[in-house]
């Protein structure tokens, strides 16, 4: 009876825990939040600080794709953008990118798990911001790159390493605040 007792205990304390932890960590959370020190974007990319995964992608539509290779062999930073038509925040990024490409800084375009129609008719209506676009159909290339989502971006140097990451759309405030910075200290 007394087992059946701590059993029966245990049953219910489990849950009770758990329901309870889990609302703390909600609490800190709404917390962060609510004070400005919650950064969804602020993630550790396991490749900041090493050069690119090897790989290589092909071309779409017409336009060249590319390897670990060419970026390695780049003379400039490159700014590598993992991006997609059907991505809501990549279309609201898009003419942060343009502005990006125009002031002189190469954008790579790799657009993930995307078809050849809808990515046409998406540079179409928002523009095309990339020297060269690659197609990342399976995924593969964006799981090695430690992508977990679109957009992303990465700062490569010449030479292939990878100095600066964001997740989620390049909006002026982390182009002011993040990737300039990151540009400047390369230079």
């Amino acid at each position: 009876m007394a087992t059946s007792q701590i059993s029966r205990r245990l049953m219910l304390g489990i849950p009770l825990a758990t329901v309870a932890v889990g609302g703390i960590g909600f609490y800190a959370l709404l917390e962060r939040m609510r004070t400005g020190t919650y950064n969804p974007q602020a993630f550790n990319n396991p490749l900041v600080g090493h050069k690119v995964p090897p790989f290589t992608l092909p071309g779409v539509d017409g336009n060249k794709g590319f390897d670990q290779a060419a970026l390695v062999a780049q003379k400039r930073p490159v700014l590598v953008n993992f991006f997609a038509s059907w991505c809501v925040a990549c279309k609201a990024e898009a003419p942060y990118l343009v502005g990006i490409a125009k002031s002189g800084l190469d954008i790579w375009g790799i657009a993930y798990q995307d078809k050849p129609k809808p990515l046409a008719l998406y540079l179409a209506e928002y523009g095309n911001p990339y020297r060269r676009i690659a197609s990342d159909l399976s995924g593969r290339v964006a799981i090695n790159w430690g992508v977990y989502g679109v957009p992303e971006s990465f700062l490569v140097t010449p030479g292939g390493m990878v100095r600066w990451h964001t997740a989620g759309p390049l909006f002026p405030e982390i182009i002011e605040n993040q990737l300039k910075p990151a540009l400047r200290l390369l230079s």
